[in-house]
């Protein structure tokens, strides 16, 4: 496990021009659309960012990644138009699409400073970050505000970053992805997306009661308080983690084994009550257990959430086993589900009401796509979630400069001492399957 640690003292300027609106390159409707009630749920009135990380490529170096993107921008607006509106509250807060063009919000950038400065494995927090994706005054709202914007930072070396602030309420990361996707196409040549954005909010509007929330209680920490790292698994420290667990359960999926590991680690970090009741959960992308399925270009939220919990005392004192078999149930119990309908899957699991800090939200990000956007300079080095928060982590497939495969898990603790106990306890776990390991291995042979 290699803990990411970003130069601190890393400081460049970056020089931004002034944001711009990019409208669709050609006239689109008027007009207001819904959304879902599964998009207009309390917990997805938030901005997500991303962040996305390119190697110079020697057959671009003659071309601008900010105005080949910009192009390919406004273009794929005429496919993708309600991301050019501006959400608006109806009757009862019912969130709808003003279908306005008045653009997505975008920033063309260039920073001093050369992308091996950054340092390997790459990851969140970078340093900086606030001047990657510049929070524009006045545009960060839920209503009344650009659902997208975009800066496109090009740096000295050639490379260039590219990062997002998405309204949630729109899409989830497969409706993103694909978005990003077609971007990419149309930035490499193509005249339209390969797969055309269906809206179609109504497939997932119910006539029933309002839609379900995951309330949470705050707790008295800060913004300053937090404590941000990243963490590199290379698949050795995963094989080393499976070695933990009885054998009929080394099987298990990488998914599965890195889950029941944080949560562990975790719930020993935070020290919490024996008795305390330690809820995991995480989205799972329901558009395949739909029946009939939704159509292929949905790219609204679609997602059910699975959840696996135990009191912190079991966690903490049953071998990892114990942890690995409650998540891999709730997975199971949530492929085994066959949603049929809206309220299916608004009811999915039911409410969870717990303290934000207590509650751990992951999310599995290795087969969605991130990895792949190409804008003609080929995969990005890092495809992902920005920044994460308390409770919170995202799972980012990451090759580092050594050429070893792994994951990339961003996390983020209220104190430092919270930290410093999470990654004792994972390198712990590290070093107790290694021992195991060396008690296995035959003696050496004598001469």
């Amino acid at each position: 496990m290699a803990l990411i640690n970003p130069n601190a003292t890393l400081t460049f300027t970056v020089r931004r021009c002034a944001p711009e609106l990019i409208v669709p390159a050609e006239p689109t409707p008027r007009e207001l659309k819904p959304l879902s009630d599964i998009d207009d749920q309390e917990r997805f009135r938030l901005q997500i960012p991303d962040i996305f990380i390119y190697h110079r490529d020697p057959k671009m170096v003659h071309k601008n990644p900010a105005r080949v993107i910009r192009e390919a921008l406004a273009k794929l607006l005429v496919f993708y138009y309600p991301l050019a509106g501006r959400l608006k509250e109806g009757l009862a807060g019912k969130l709808m699409v003003d279908c306005s063009g008045e653009g997505v919000l975008f920033i063309e950038a260039e920073a001093d400073v050369m992308l091996d400065q950054f340092g390997d494995p790459l990851g969140p927090p970078l340093p900086c970050m606030e001047e990657l994706l510049y929070d524009v005054p006045g545009t960060g709202g839920i209503v009344d505000s650009p659902v997208l914007l975009i800066q496109v930072t090009r740096l000295l070396c050639g490379g260039f970053i590219f990062a997002t602030r998405l309204n949630h309420t729109m899409c989830d990361a497969a409706g993103l992805v694909q978005f990003l996707s077609g971007l990419g196409e149309i930035a490499r040549g193509a005249t339209s997306p390969s797969v055309l954005p269906v809206w179609q909010r109504e497939l997932l509007c119910s006539s029933g009661g309002p839609p379900m929330t995951i309330s949470t209680r705050q707790v008295g920490y800060t913004k300053d308080d937090m404590v941000h790292k990243s963490l590199f698994f290379s698949k050795a420290d995963i094989s080393a983690f499976r070695r933990l667990v009885p054998t009929h359960l080394q099987s298990c999926s990488t998914f599965d084994v890195l889950t029941a590991c944080l949560w562990r680690c975790r719930t020993i970090a935070l020290e919490p009550d024996p008795e305390e009741e330690m809820p995991i959960l995480w989205p799972v992308n329901a558009r395949n257990m739909f029946n009939p399925p939704l159509p292929v270009g949905y790219y609204g939220n679609v997602l059910a959430f699975p959840a696996a919990i135990s009191t912190a005392q079991d966690l903490c004192n049953k071998p990892l086993g114990y942890a690995l078999e409650l998540v891999k149930k709730a997975k199971s119990d949530a492929t085994k589900e066959r949603i049929k309908s809206v309220s299916d899957l608004m009811a999915f699991k039911g409410q969870l009401h717990f303290t934000a800090v207590r509650r751990y939200n992951v999310a599995d990000l290795t087969h969605v796509g991130f990895n792949a956007v190409d804008f003609g300079w080929g995969k990005p080095a890092y495809g992902g979630a920005a920044r994460t928060r308390v409770g919170v982590s995202f799972y980012v497939p990451y090759t580092n400069n050594k050429g070893e495969s792994g994951t990339v898990i961003p996390v983020c603790f209220p104190s430092g001492v919270m930290m410093d106990r999470f990654v004792e306890e994972l390198n712990n776990m590290l070093a107790q399957a290694k021992n195991y390991m060396e008690h296995k291995l035959p003696a050496p042979s004598k001469l």
